[in-house]
């Protein structure tokens, strides 16, 4: 344990002499900079607190000027108004350029104090005039505002030395220089300690209120830019949630059409008589890549099976196709829902992929409606054309409030995915009379993804 002790001052020793040495560069590094850093506006105000800063200065700089010509004796009017402006400028040239602003400020207080004769006691409690005590503590605030609380803290430090200094380059005032009422000489030493004691209580409020306002601004701006990513990751993650489920269901389809060629090409050379060896080769072949294919697509669909899969019986079902619209219909009528349908043109079925997201979107579509829209009425209405089908779910106005819908449903996201993937188009939006409409147009065939290899057309 001693050892272990003398070892940790060991090395702590090296790590402070380090940050000692380190010290010069670190201050350079934040104070001897005239980097633009602008305040910024707010969000309900506007530019109103940069308006009522520069007002603030031009008052104070007023008031500040009188108090130097009392102050000041033999001091020219000149160096009043240089000074006064100096602070006045140096709070207006802190709302963009914060750190040479405070560079200013503490040079034209220090000048303040000694570039004359003060005619006025050490009994007085300020090492500066209140209006210019007033005004830096403004440049500190608006500099704490703006940078790390470290060089903000390191501002203050050099604020102290410089008050420090003004007092102790002062040169003593002689008795018959002393105002009626005054201190005598020997109460010269506590009278500056408590000047500048005065003097840090008003600079360290003006740095810590400035440190808080920015640490909050800080907070509040990582939270909105965390509430951002996580809006962010929250809709990919539902966007990959939806198309892993439209996935699951198409392996459905895909694995049935599989599995037929696997058989088919497994039968048809006892349908020919005396089958050439070459095509036994070829059927033996299709058949072998129809099966790999297969154990292919089961193995991806266990990755795609969420650990909340259902059950095996519910599993297996074949997927749905527009065949199965009336028990839908009837369905969702049992649920309280008045439903009509409407089918123009010549029915007939359609690839495996466009009936599953046909019924899919229609059934969505009526589970809105009923979750959404209580008392409304529905209807369907499917086109068959040349090209594919167009299919068209709209209600009327609801008859009452709908209850409260717990959580964001993935209804019209797996809409406009299921529509994307066939290559079609989706509308949706609300009617004039106040219900809702959903109308799809999906080709007769899902497109073919694009071939990189293939020029543009």
């Amino acid at each position: 344990m001693h050892r272990v002790s003398q070892g940790g001052r060991k090395s702590r020793g090296p790590r402070l002499w380090a940050a000692v040495r380190g010290l010069p560069h670190t201050l350079r590094a934040d104070l001897w900079t005239v980097a633009r850093d602008p305040l910024p506006r707010m969000r309900w105000l506007g530019r109103l607190p940069h308006t009522l800063v520069v007002a603030a200065a031009v008052l104070m700089g007023w008031v500040n000027a009188d108090r130097y010509k009392v102050d000041f004796g033999p001091a020219p009017g000149t160096t009043v108004v240089v000074l006064a402006v100096l602070q006045s400028g140096a709070v207006v040239l802190a709302l963009s350029r914060p750190v040479p602003a405070w560079w200013l400020s503490t040079i034209a207080l220090f000048l303040a104090r000694n570039a004359s004769e003060v005619e006025i006691s050490y009994h007085g409690l300020w090492s500066w005039s209140i209006p210019g005590i007033a005004l830096h503590a403004l440049v500190l605030f608006l500099l704490a505002l703006r940078v790390r609380p470290r060089v903000a803290a390191e501002a203050l430090g050099f604020s102290f030395l410089a008050a420090v200094a003004a007092l102790a380059f002062l040169s003593p005032v002689p008795d018959q220089a002393l105002l009626p009422g005054a201190a005598p000489p020997v109460l010269a030493s506590s009278a500056q300690d408590v000047t500048v004691l005065q003097d840090a209580v008003f600079f360290t409020c003006a740095v810590v209120l400035g440190a808080a306002l920015r640490g909050r601004r800080v907070a509040r701006n990582q939270l909105v830019e965390q509430e951002v990513l996580t809006a962010g990751e929250r809709a990919r993650r539902t966007l990959l949630e939806e198309r892993n489920r439209i996935a699951r269901e198409l392996h459905d389809v895909v694995a049935h059409h599989m599995s037929v060629i696997s058989i088919q090409a497994q039968v048809a050379p006892h349908l020919v008589k005396d089958p050439t060896d070459e095509l036994k080769e070829n059927l033996a072949g299709i058949r072998g890549s129809a099966v790999e294919a297969l154990t292919e697509l089961r193995r991806v669909l266990g990755v795609l099976r969420s650990e909340e899969a259902l059950a095996d019986g519910v599993r297996h079902t074949p997927q749905p196709t527009l065949g199965r619209l009336d028990e839908l219909v009837g369905t969702v009528r049992g649920a309280g829902l008045k439903v009509t349908t409407e089918i123009t043109g010549e029915v007939r079925p359609l690839s495996p992929g466009v009936e599953l997201s046909a019924f899919r979107i229609v059934q969505e579509a009526l589970s809105n409606a009923l979750r959404h829209a209580p008392g409304a009425e529905v209807r369907v209405a499917l086109g068959y054309r040349s090209g594919g089908l167009t299919l068209r779910v709209a209600n009327t106005a609801p008859d009452r409030p709908a209850p409260p819908s717990p959580g964001a449903g993935h209804g019209l996201l797996g809409m406009h995915e299921r529509t994307a993937m066939l290559g079609g188009e989706l509308a949706t939006g609300p009617t004039p009379d106040g219900g809702y409409e959903v109308t799809a147009i999906l080709p007769a065939q899902a497109a073919r993804p694009a071939d990189p290899r293939e020029p543009a057309s």
